[in-house]
């Protein structure tokens, strides 16, 4: 089959001499997943990553904040996968030309390729991404956007929802449920099914051509969400005359901040769940998201720390490799003291150093 259509592409004549014309290769098919902090998109991409889907994936991070930490707590893999930890992709120009780099180097390799993912940060406006790859002739001509996937935190978008502020400051989350193609109500396990229903209800508010699935630890059906053809740039742009213009303008809140903390030497495991259920309790109704990858004394895994608000957990992750270890966490919230919270981890280090498992 490949070389058949290696054959079409230079031309070929029939068995009456007439020449066939090549067949153009089909757009490369783009997905934007997107969602508030902590909805699950990470854990969605590693369920993608390891299901039996046939496809050559390409993946494409943001993350709010100077340490990329979602790089580390995706499964091991064949796929490509690029970061972009140097601002915000929806609000920072420089970021989004990184981006359309990004894909045109894919480009060059389209053979090896049959999707391509691109997570947003969980602060993200996912209309700014979208836009960028309609501005560009190169890209426009090799990818196809085949649709915005906003993923929904049944914990806790009602918060989120609620506090929405009419001040010239967009809702992230507001933004995001807007901007949808797909939407999934994540961890509906954590709530009933009255306030599922009632989620449901609320996202029809700001979105009523959406479909609306349900999961639990993001386990959805994938051609639901992959290959729908479900991003229309005429619709985008009736609705939203504002959607090809190149002065898009998105603004956080500026409230809401990323602490980070590096910390060498390994760390120990009770003293690092007795900090965290501390700063939970202390600074959870603020602590929009938190998440680190640990080295901890005895194991010779990587550990993940994942939190929203009053919830965290924390799992195994692969081996370390190389002689280095060191923990790295980020904080991302409102009225958050970075040196305090630092210190709260700083005072886990393990002082008496376990031999690795």
């Amino acid at each position: 089959m490949v070389g058949s259509t290696a054959r079409l592409q230079s031309g070929t004549a029939d068995c009456q001499g007439e020449v066939l014309t090549p067949r153009p290769q089909p757009k490369l098919p783009v997905t934007i997943l997107t969602g508030f902090l902590g909805s699950g998109k990470t854990t969605l991409l590693n369920y993608i990553l390891r299901e039996n889907h046939g496809k050559r994936i390409a993946i494409i991070e943001n993350e709010f904040g100077e340490i990329n930490i979602d790089s580390d707590l995706v499964v091991s893999s064949e796929e490509e996968i690029y970061e972009m930890s140097n601002g915000c992709i929806c609000c920072v120009a420089s970021v989004r030309g990184d981006l359309l780099e990004v894909i045109r180097r894919l480009m060059s390799r389209r053979d090896r390729l049959d999707y391509i993912l691109v997570e947003t940060s969980g602060l993200a406006d996912p209309m700014p991404v979208a836009q960028a790859f309609f501005v560009d002739d190169s890209v426009l001509e090799e990818v196809a956007l085949d649709a915005i996937v906003t993923l929904i935190d049944s914990k806790h978008i009602e918060q989120h929802l609620d506090d929405v502020r009419y001040d010239g400051i967009n809702s992230q989350a507001v933004d995001q449920i807007v901007s949808a193609d797909r939407i999934i109500v994540n961890k509906v396990d954590l709530v009933d099914d009255g306030t599922v229903e009632r989620i449901e209800g609320r996202i029809r508010e700001f979105n009523q051509r959406s479909e609306i699935d349900r999961s639990s630890y993001a386990r959805v059906n994938l051609d639901a969400i992959l290959g729908i053809q479900a991003f229309e740039v005429s619709q985008r742009a009736a609705t939203e005359p504002s959607f090809l213009e190149t002065h898009y303008v998105h603004s956080h809140d500026p409230e809401v901040e990323t602490c980070s903390v590096r910390i060498s030497g390994e760390l120990n495991r009770d003293l690092v769940e007795a900090a965290a259920r501390d700063i939970a309790a202390d600074y959870g109704a603020d602590l929009l998201r938190w998440k680190g990858v640990l080295a901890v004394a005895g194991n010779d895994r990587r550990v993940a720390l994942q939190g929203v608000h009053r919830i965290f957990e924390m799992h195994d992750l692969d081996r370390w490799e190389g002689p280095h270890r060191d923990s790295r966490a980020v904080f991302i919230g409102k009225n958050l003291d970075q040196q305090e919270l630092a210190g709260r981890l700083r005072r886990c280090v393990a002082r008496d150093k376990e031999p690795s498992a």
